[in-house]
């Protein structure tokens, strides 16, 4: 998917900060293939992720959201971060520029696809399950209002907690990761939102995962993995700069096109 966050507002700090600027001055050398980014943004998350795990060059372009560059618009006219320019041609919509990463590049890094094919189909359909389903119970529930309506707000915690709970009852049993001991594409198309989890013990009073559950055992085995891996808390920035940015979904104020969406009950646009 594209960048669905939306064009924060006057107080969104203007660049990635912690590991990720590290990451970000390692990568403002010219290169061929460039990321224009939103540090703040889960979907860029996703390609940069790649990029990390695959040690693929590139350079690393911020987009500030009220000045766009031009040679972001000629790309994309739509603006939206993750674009990908690749041999001066752009690609767009984050689980693409995944895949296309995995298929370009096959000596860089690990694969990230299974080779049979059959694991390869069942990888996407989980990867699909990400952004169709449980994108959009994070959303739901990050995005309830009012507060005190109790019974709808644990029916929406509910709701994203099954969709975890059906997503991790289909991990390999050992893992760590989701098919087994090393990483594939399904790890970091889903991990930015594992990352982000923190939002409901900040807004939502908690997530709630229960305890004594061979299914959510396995999920926390999962998440410490997704923390640890170095291609992900890398392209993190310090929790803080995310606040202002989440504090409007909380609130259900944000105007990005995923925001709009959920509000109307549908799904990630």
């Amino acid at each position: 998917m594209s960048n669905k966050q939306d064009h924060p507002d006057s107080n969104l700090f203007p660049h990635a900060t912690g590991l990720a600027h590290k990451i970000v001055g390692e990568h403002q050398a010219e290169q061929p293939l460039k990321l224009y980014s939103g540090w703040f943004c889960p979907f860029v998350q996703r390609a940069w992720t790649v990029l990390e795990e695959k040690k693929i060059p590139y350079q690393y372009i911020e987009v500030n959201p009220y000045h766009k560059p031009d040679s972001l618009l000629k790309l994309n006219p739509r603006g939206l971060v993750p674009t990908l320019q690749y041999d001066n041609k752009p690609l767009y919509e984050s689980t693409v520029i995944c895949e296309f990463l995995e298929d370009a590049y096959p000596d860089h890094g690990p694969r990230l696809l299974p080779k049979d094919p059959f694991d390869r189909a069942r990888t996407r359909i989980w990867t699909d399950f990400c952004t169709s389903r449980i994108i959009p119970a994070f959303h739901r529930f990050l995005q309830f209002q009012p507060m005190d309506d109790k019974a709808g707000l644990e029916e929406a915690r509910k709701e994203f907690l099954d969709k975890l709970n059906e997503f991790a009852k289909e991990m390999d049993e050992a893992g760590p990761f989701f098919l087994g001991e090393e990483p594939s594409l399904i790890d970091f198309v889903i991990a930015p939102w594992i990352m982000r989890l923190w939002v409901f013990d900040h807004y939502k009073g908690g997530l709630g995962i229960p305890k004594d559950d061979a299914a959510w055992d396995r999920f926390r085995t999962y998440q410490k993995a997704l923390e640890e891996r170095p291609s992900i808390k890398n392209t993190l920035s310090e929790k803080e700069h995310y606040l202002p940015i989440y504090q409007r979904y909380a609130d259900n104020t944000a105007q990005s096109e995923l925001a709009k969406a959920t509000r109307k009950g549908r799904g990630v646009p």
